[in-house]
């Protein structure tokens, strides 16, 4: 399909870098893009996907059962000799 397409200064000048750095032509690389920005489009937004939620997982069970009693956890991690 032949079109014409105004395009910004500054994205003409980017698409002919690409062009330069590829050694393509111009339609190809507007093309390229074009196809890249569409498939971005098409994702959904980071607000309509809804919040991240982490996945639960199964640890098994707990190697000291208390943990908020230091002087017991290095009794029994050490002996009762940790003093």
């Amino acid at each position: 399909m032949r079109t014409t397409l105004t395009l910004d200064d500054d994205v003409a000048i980017e698409l002919k870098r690409v062009c330069a750095r590829r050694g393509v032509r111009f339609k190809q690389v507007v093309n390229q893009a074009l196809r890249a920005g569409l498939r971005a489009l098409q994702e959904p937004e980071i607000g309509e996907r809804g919040p991240y939620t982490t996945p639960p997982v199964l640890l098994g069970r707990p190697t000291y059962p208390d943990l908020d009693n230091v002087a017991e956890l290095l009794a029994v991690a050490e002996g009762d000799e940790h003093r």
